[in-house]
């Protein structure tokens, strides 16, 4: 193989002596290159590049053959399991013994998804196992309908400013005469930032649960930890000014559809139907495109008919799957107005338009001198995040009540 390449490097540096021989000679006699020199020199470059595409070949070929040879030789000296019951204790165990101070639980690279069936413990329950940093964030989509609707996530290791170029005006074109002048139109750009706001919750527990207690320790800890931590970053996610806090999706969403007078914020089929065509199709066609509303109001919702007496909202059919209005998913959350006079109770869109920060994972700390005087061990959780609606062209419409 050694041989073969020196020929071929051989082979490349004399095509390239004959073309530079070309060139030369037309630069001393200070002319271009004749019709035949040209049709030789192009005829060198194309042996050139296809030496060259040649070697390009052979070192990817090379190179596959040592990353081949190097995965094999990882397996091969992959060590085997020991014994059944022989298992060393995780960083979470020792923290949780108190053998560690604290514990960082990076994001995770990917997502990790189970079928589970609500059984009965001693028909299999009790035997899935479930990562701490999997249960917490499960807890956190339970409580946010933001969550659940497929906002964007951006995850990130440290919690400095990151700034998000948006569009905010495309370019246009016009019907333009012979010899007129044709009118300029360039798109508009801006900017949104995103910060790490900083959320956290402190949880404790008796050194008598700790040490005798049966309960799942992990479970408790992350249901506490993410039903909180969850319903703080929820409320501004929906609500929030923006003002040393998210920006919430209402804040920042275009008004759709405003009701009629004398219903007290109430809304009609037709203004829901309305509102659904208020946003574009690009936005409508998206896989994240859905409603949000709170329970109350989905209740009304599901009262509604069309004009052929036919319900617009859709049960699913699908076990874990959301309800459709229109042919849309349907998410609740608590923190979306009641329907009342000029409310902003029904919010639908593109929800992949909010942009939601996590910035360094969940960091878990323990103490067992917080609380030294009760006999407590104090646990605190720590979340930095923020949001913003990042498209705000009409990605994301609200239904809002009538003023009377």
């Amino acid at each position: 193989m050694s041989r073969f390449i020196q020929q071929i490097q051989e082979r490349r540096n004399a095509a390239w002596e004959q073309a530079k021989a070309l060139l030369d000679a037309a630069e001393a006699d200070k002319r271009d290159l004749t019709a035949e020199e040209e049709q030789t020199y192009q005829r060198i470059n194309s042996e050139i590049d296809q030496i060259d595409l040649r070697v390009k070949d052979m070192v990817d070929a090379e190179q596959r053959a040592k990353d081949a040879e190097a995965a094999f030789s990882g397996l091969l000296a992959k060590p085997q399991s020991g014994p059944v019951g022989e298992k060393k204790d995780s960083d979470l165990r020792r923290w949780a013994r108190g053998e560690m101070r604290s514990i960082d639980i990076a994001v995770p690279t990917g997502a990790s998804f189970r079928d589970l069936t609500k059984g009965t413990a001693t028909a299999g329950g009790n035997t899935v196992p479930t990562t701490f940093y999997g249960q917490l964030m499960a807890h956190l989509i339970e409580v946010s309908g933001v969550m659940m609707a497929g906002p964007t996530v951006l995850n990130t290791s440290s919690g400095e400013t990151i700034e998000v170029p948006v569009t905010t005006a495309h370019s246009s074109a016009a019907l333009t005469a012979e010899a007129a002048t044709i009118t300029e139109s360039d798109p508009a750009f801006a900017k949104r930032s995103l910060g790490a706001y900083k959320y956290g919750v402190l949880l404790q527990a008796s050194s008598e649960l700790l040490s005798d207690t049966g309960v799942d320790l992990e479970g408790y800890l992350a249901m506490q930890a993410g039903r909180a931590l969850g319903n703080a970053f929820g409320v501004h996610a929906i609500t929030g000014d923006g003002s040393s806090k998210p920006t919430g999706i209402v804040t920042s969403a275009s008004t759709g559809v405003t009701g009629g007078t004398g219903v007290a914020g109430a809304f009609t089929a037709d203004n829901l139907i309305d509102l659904y065509f208020s946003v574009i199709a690009p936005y409508r066609n998206s896989q994240s495109c859905g409603w949000m509303m709170r329970d109350a109001t989905l209740g009304a919702v599901r009262k509604l008919k069309d004009s052929q007496n036919q319900y617009l909202w859709q049960p699913s059919i699908q076990v874990g799957a959301p309800d459709t209005l229109l042919g849309k998913p349907v998410y609740t959350d608590p923190n979306v107005a009641a329907v009342a006079t000029t409310a902003k109770s029904v919010i639908f869109g593109d929800f992949s338009a909010y942009f939601v920060r996590m910035a360094g994972g969940v960091r878990f700390e323990r103490s067992d001198d917080y609380a030294f005087n009760s006999d407590l061990t104090t646990f605190r959780a720590i979340i930095r995040a923020d949001g913003l609606t990042v498209d705000q062209t009409g990605a994301l419409k609200v239904f809002a009540g009538a003023a009377t």
